[in-house]
């Protein structure tokens, strides 16, 4: 006979794996005698008003709830589907060894709605711990944490305590196996593993879990179930309530902590407490915010070089020749300068614009080179030191060894419920559902058809807004030039500048509208392309999404830096758009001012509009829904009933996020020589950002359920070609954009005084135009003295053989761009690729660290092994020496005998 103790292990570790092997392969066999005694067994009594508001357990006061269900009856409907569904789904996860406490609709709020509460005891817990390769610890690190940076105790003030910043000691792990469980830390199983460990689980069980063969196809998984409207809802619960501690007997709340040292806006300047995110949130959530803080924290550095550039700028203000010339009466003052539209624009002097003058020179000066070279080498640090910052994440939570298949390769139930042929894994071996091209095809070519249309669209609104600029500046134009109220802000609100501004806020009001609808319509076609992994769903979406947003939010960007006042011509042979209006001219100073109100308009008006919807809009959609739940205020308003309540962050809710971070990132580097200061427009925005994000999510939303990433996935790849995007804007925007390489060519080839280099260099860039050439249809009405006008162009006097073409300095300045050009990238992309070069992916002490833990980790698993193997052998051999002792016994029997 054997050791009973053993007998009974070996039958515990079948019961398990039986289990196991009835979810994962939908066998229906019946339920264990004690698991069949468990459900049969009744309630203990409950009275509702002995157990606190903010349990998070059964009515036993024991077991916790992992995940709840909810759900309205339909009493209307007498053969409810949607009840028979409910009913097979629940059964269903009683097999897989789930264990559900269902609240009636009587007890809740509104006196309509049921709760099914869920629990996942320590056999379910440990089953799909190891299915899921979860890492728990083994034994407590005893590597050294690192070293304090020098002036440290200066910093003393951004930090957080360290029970909050490192709520759990460092451990060495591995890979959770029931076979092994005592190897592991386990001093108490209900909290052995942590609360996004366990509603993990108890959704990858659901997700899994069928109801029913409906068409002749299974049914499987808890989204199809709240697709359908059989449940209303389904959601882990948070710890406690987010304003106060939690009561015993319930476990420490860190929904509490985290609102207390998180998302409090009076702790912007603080460190975020990293660790505690990643155990409350999950991992995914967790590297979110790592990324969100990185990145802040690198764009301090480039706000205060941007800042300085653009301080210098205030201060050369006064002294910038071009400037002075151009406000001088007796220069900018005596220039008679063409009239910017047909007919109805009459002729002006130059120094009217000599505030806008004044302005445009804050962002093009001599800084701007200097700061766009430096952005081309501030991105590639960044992307370089993220890359460190990621692995050194990888390591601290556990991911070294994560891979992908666990959870972002595993096939979608959408797609498993649609396929109707199955083929053999070409890896694994086994039939799975194979959905073959040519029935996605037609979905492929509409989704593509459909982003070119949208993508279209933007486009048509970009050249709409144009026709508004054209067509409503010479509206303005006469208008302020006829009302005397308007003489006194002429100074500073030309007719450029009222049409640019006006133009910018339709662009980005446009922008907004198109945004809305392109992001339900492109949600929709992803799903009908029937993705085959979660992978796969999220990178069709994201392209889709990416370019749309791209073209949406940069295209009327790129229109103001690269094309508008560079295919204009001469007066008298202007270019028309649809042959009817004049194409738009830039200032005499250049468009760089013009892109800076555009791109701040853009940038400012997204970032403050993202910040109050993310703010107000689950606010208020809360306080509407509890508002109408409240009927019946003298129930009990439960743990999960006030969950129920919140609104739901949703698979795609990080997606958003990462979106709106990646276009934030590409105002910032993409058109950064236009605007010096959108660095720090942008660090302003994300240190609200953070507060905000973790304020909603603690406090607005329902919990996430966990998951896993040991990176930000697709969108670094989008960060790298922003990057190499950006080095080549920069130098286009420096060279055709900015006024610099013009008023360098005049220093170095073309000026005439040696003691004031930029002297006459308004004059010297201005062309001049005969009167009497003008059409009749473009002429202005009133008959003037004078019999020339001038315009901002490099081409021979109408007395010169070749009038009106390009005279040489044209070409010398065209040159000088295009060789800036190429010298800005070639320099920008050498010092980027030496630095990737230098720069290692992962420290040196973190791939010590890693390896130690390796080591220490092989070591600790094999004197476990080791340990083991000696039991068995010394077990073994007692016995072996019990055989030959009575084997002895009966021969000296036996010869006594004889």
């Amino acid at each position: 006979m054997g050791d009973p103790d053993v007998l009974e292990m070996v039958q515990e570790e079948e019961r398990i794996s039986n289990r196991e092997a009835e979810y994962i392969f939908g066998m229906n066999e019946s339920l264990s005698s004690r698991e069949t005694s468990f459900l049969i067994s009744e309630e203990p009594a409950f009275k509702k008003d002995e157990q606190s508001k903010d349990s998070i357990f059964f009515r036993d006061g024991i077991r916790q709830i992992d995940f709840v269900l909810s759900y309205v009856d339909d009493l209307k409907k007498e053969a409810d589907p949607k009840a028979e569904r409910r009913k097979e789904f629940e059964q269903n996860l009683r097999k897989t060894g789930l264990e559900l406490e269902i609240e009636d609709k009587r007890n809740s709020e509104d006196g309509k709605t049921y709760f099914v509460k869920i629990h996942a005891p320590w056999e379910v817990l440990v089953t799909y711990a190891e299915v899921l390769g979860i890492k728990m610890p083994i034994k407590e690190s005893d590597i050294p944490l690192p070293e304090n940076i020098p002036f440290s105790c200066m910093l003393e003030p951004l930090k957080l305590p360290k029970n909050v910043k490192h709520p759990h000691p460092e451990y060495f792990t591995a890979q959770f196996t029931r076979h092994r469980q005592e190897l592991f830390l386990i001093e108490d199983k209900s909290s052995f593993f942590p609360s996004s460990s366990r509603n993990r689980i108890v959704y990858y069980i659901l997700s899994r879990c069928p109801f029913g063969v409906e068409d002749g196809k299974k049914k499987f998984g808890i989204e199809r179930l709240l697709t359908s409207n059989t449940y209303s809802s389904a959601y882990p619960l948070h710890d406690g309530q987010y304003w106060k501690p939690s009561e015993p007997p319930n476990p420490v709340n860190e929904r509490y902590t985290l609102c207390q040292n998180w998302a409090r806006f009076s702790y912007f300047y603080k460190e975020q407490p990293l660790d505690l995110i990643r155990d409350y949130y999950g991992e995914k959530i967790g590297m979110y915010f790592v990324f969100l803080g990185f990145y802040t924290e690198m764009l301090s550095f480039a706000a205060v070089v941007g800042l300085a550039c653009f301080i210098y700028g205030l201060l050369s203000m006064d002294n910038n020749s071009s400037s002075t010339e151009i406000c001088d009466p007796k220069i900018g003052g005596q220039i008679i300068m063409c009239p910017l539209c047909d007919l109805v624009c009459d002729y002006w002097r130059l120094n009217t614009t000599c505030l806008a003058s004044k302005i445009s020179h804050l962002f093009d000066n001599e800084s701007t080179v200097f700061f766009a070279i430096f952005m081309g080498i501030w991105v590639t640090l960044f992307l370089e030191f993220w890359k460190q910052r990621q692995a050194r994440m990888e390591y601290e939570w556990d991911l070294v060894d994560f891979e992908e298949e666990q959870q972002q390769l595993q096939l979608r139930p959408e797609f498993e419920a649609m396929c109707k042929h199955r083929k053999i894994n070409a890896v694994t071996k086994e039939m799975e559902p194979y959905m073959p091209l040519y029935s996605r095809l037609p979905w492929y070519f509409l989704s593509g058809a459909t982003v070119t249309l949208w993508m279209a669209l933007v486009i048509a609104c970009m050249v709409a807004v144009i026709v508004y600029r054209l067509s409503v500046f010479a509206t303005f134009a006469s208008f302020m030039e006829s009302e005397a109220s308007f003489k006194h802000v002429k100074s500073f609100l030309t007719p450029q500048i009222t049409t640019s501004l006006s133009g910018s806020c339709l662009n980005f009001i446009v922008i907004l509208i198109l945004n809305f609808f392109y992001e339900k319509i492109s949600a929709w076609i992803t799903k009908m392309e029937i993705p085959r992994t979660y992978q796969e769903y999220e990178s069709s979406l994201t392209l889709k999404m990416f370019l749309f947003q791209f073209v949406n939010f940069y295209s009327s960007c790129f229109y103001v830096a690269f094309f508008k006042g560079k295919f204009v011509g001469y007066p008298g042979k202007y270019t028309y758009l649809f042959n009817v209006w004049r194409s738009e001219e830039c200032d005499p100073g250049g468009c760089l001012i013009e892109l800076t109100t555009q791109l701040t308009i853009i940038m400012t008006g997204k970032q403050i509009f993202g910040n109050i919807k993310e703010a107000i809009y689950p606010m208020v959609l809360n306080w509407w829904r509890r508002r109408k739940a409240r009927t019946n205020s003298e129930k009990l308003y439960s743990r999960w009933e006030q969950d129920h309540d919140l609104e739901t962050f949703g698979s795609l809710g990080l997606f958003y996020e990462y979106l709106e971070t990646v276009i934030q990132f590409g105002f910032v580097t993409l058109f950064v020589a236009s605007f010096p200061l959108a660095p720090l427009l942008a660090l302003l925005n994300n240190i609200i950002e953070i507060r905000v994000d973790a304020w909603k999510l603690t406090t607005q939303y329902r919990r996430p359920v966990a998951a896993k990433a040991h990176s930000i996935g697709v969108w670094q790849d989008i960060l790298y070609g922003m990057a190499v995007l950006s080095v080549a804007t920069n130098a286009f925007i420096v060279a055709f954009t900015s006024d610099i390489i013009p008023r360098l060519v005049y220093y170095y080839a073309y000026s005439k005084d040696a003691t004031a280099p930029m002297k006459g260099y308004v004059n010297d860039s201005l062309s001049t135009f005969l009167i009497a050439d003008f059409p009749n249809h473009t002429a202005p009405w009133e008959k003037r003295d004078f019999t020339t006008c001038r315009y901002r162009d490099y081409r021979y006097p109408p007395d010169h053989d070749q009038k009106y073409f390009h005279n040489m300095q044209y070409w010398h300045v065209l040159a000088a761009k295009m060789t800036f050009i190429i010298v800005m990238e070639h320099v920008v992309f050498l010092v980027k690729f030496l630095l990737a070069w230098m720069i290692p992916d992962v420290p040196k002490d973190v791939l010590e660290r890693i390896k130690r833990e390796k080591l220490m980790t092989i070591k600790i698993l094999h004197d476990f092994e080791l340990n083991k193997l000696k039991e068995n052998l010394r077990a073994n051999s007692s016995e072996l020496a019990k055989e030959v002792l009575i084997q002895e016994n009966k021969t000296q029997l036996a010869k006594s005998t004889v």
